[in-house]
């Protein structure tokens, strides 16, 4: 059966304690509760540097057996290189310990620079690339440079696939052809709900679905009505069930229908401590 995990990006937020982590929890003990609320949550310390294997391994340790994570992929790759050369960087990130969250890895999630418009040559390279099983990124991780050494992890315990999202901002990624090159790879095009500051489109290109809810009415600010929330169960609800609908946020043709399909769900509204409580609410209706 096709699961739907909804959270939120990141947890460490100092706005949150004392409004959603009750005052005077650790901060070291956030992950935990947050974890609790929500099956699923993005790892963003991940954009800014790459992390360590003990870090990886706490995070997992620290949170329920079901858990999923979303790792984002590092800004090193997506805003600085803007994809290219991408064989090192990705040795580089792969070797960083995501591989220690062994079944609770989830996602891969590559966040594109509004700046960056559609060059099919330089993502289709990229793409192609990625590992698309841990035993295909343990082998890719010990290519990792002199900057990894005695800090790298490029073993799995278990051969499990490895899924690729990504987040396009650049109009000129409003193209079928996007699409058609996203569904051939099985890449998921994330479903991104920006207040309209980037484009949005949900056509989907993957096995699975996924959905970043940067917020309604103000981007990152603004929470989400209980029709807003709504309408976003029922859209879940669709491609759960393995359906592609089109219609005005679309751009191509639908996808032939699958069985079902994974959704994963995060929101990214967290100035205003909205985001863990639409997280929460949303989970509610799709139960």
């Amino acid at each position: 059966m096709a699961e739907i995990r909804i959270g939120t990006s990141g947890w460490r937020y100092p706005p949150w304690r004392g409004v959603f982590y009750p005052a005077g929890l650790a901060q070291r003990r956030e992950l935990e509760y947050l974890s609790r609320a929500v099956s699923s949550i993005e790892i963003n310390g991940s954009f800014y540097s790459l992390q360590r294997p003990e870090n990886y391994r706490s995070w997992a340790a620290e949170t329920p057996d079901d858990f999923v994570f979303s790792v984002k992929g590092p800004r090193f790759v997506t805003h600085m290189k803007q994809l290219r050369d991408p064989e090192l960087t990705l040795a580089n990130f792969f070797a960083s310990g995501l591989l220690a969250l062994g079944p609770k890895l989830g996602p891969i999630l590559w966040q594109l620079p509004p700046r960056m418009r559609w060059d099919r040559e330089r993502v289709e390279t990229f793409l192609r690339c990625l590992p698309r099983t841990s035993v295909e990124a343990a082998a890719l991780a010990e290519r990792h440079d002199e900057r990894l050494d005695n800090r790298a992890l490029t073993s799995t315990d278990a051969d499990r696939p490895v899924r690729h999202a990504v987040e396009m901002r650049h109009p000129s990624f409003a193209d079928p052809a996007v699409v058609a090159l996203l569904r051939e790879l099985d890449v998921a095009l994330v479903v991104a709900d920006t207040a309209g500051t980037w484009p949005r489109l949900e056509d989907m290109t993957a096995g699975f679905a996924y959905v970043r809810l940067h917020g309604d009415e103000e981007l990152y600010t603004s929470g989400y009505s209980d029709s807003a929330l709504d309408d976003w169960a029922s859209r879940i609800r669709r491609w759960a069930a393995g359906e592609s609908p089109t219609g005005e946020f679309t751009v191509a043709p639908p996808m032939a229908r699958v069985q079902g399909r994974d959704v994963f769900a995060y929101f990214d509204n967290d100035v205003k401590v909205h985001a863990p409580r639409d997280a929460i609410a949303l989970a509610a209706k799709l139960r």
